[in-house]
Parts: structure tokens; C-alpha cells; sequence
């Protein structure tokens, strides 16, 4: 099984509305290695590293819109080389 990393950037009312804590409950449920944090611009960065299905059912539940309280309006994803992370965090 081969590992993959992205990084999803993730726009809209993302940030105040529990974002990172959601993403890093559905990316643990998924069994996800990885981060989400803010960024100044108002986005939120989400590196999730894991086996293809469950790096596109995350992304999927991203573009999906999320936790309720949140309205993304688009998710930009970028491959990543793979790095080794100690479970998801949300990063500050």
C-alpha cells in the first residue's frame, strides 16, 4: 500500500467555527497522519498523508463543506512528497 500526501487549502467561513477540530476528528477516523491550521489569509491548510481512498474521502468530505457552522467556497489541493507525522494534529 502505497502512502500519499496533500495539502488541501481550504477557503471561505473556515476559521472560528471549529474547522480544524472536525477535520482532525474526520482525518483520525480515517486513520490520517497529518495537520490543519489557520492561515493569516483566513483559510485553513489541512497536510493529510494516508492511503489514496482515505486522502479522497477527506477531501471530498473538505469540499463537502465541512462541520455545520462553516461555508467553503473552494478547496485548492496540491500533491506532497510524503512526510511522517505522529497521528493528526491541529497545528497554531
Amino acid at each position: 500500500m502505497t502512502q500519499v500526501c496533500i495539502a488541501a487549502y481550504v477557503y471561505g467561513v473556515v476559521q472560528g467555527v471549529g474547522f480544524r477540530y472536525n477535520t482532525q476528528s474526520k482525518a483520525n477516523a480515517l486513520g490520517l497522519t497529518g495537520y490543519a491550521r489557520n492561515l493569516d489569509d483566513g483559510s485553513v491548510e489541512v497536510l493529510a498523508c494516508g492511503q489514496q481512498q482515505q486522502v479522497d474521502a477527506l477531501v471530498a468530505w473538505l469540499k463537502a463543506g465541512g462541520p455545520r457552522g462553516a461555508r467553503v467556497e473552494r478547496v485548492l489541493v496540491e500533491p506532497r512528497g510524503v512526510e511522517a507525522f505522529n497521528g493528526f494534529d491541529i497545528r497554531y
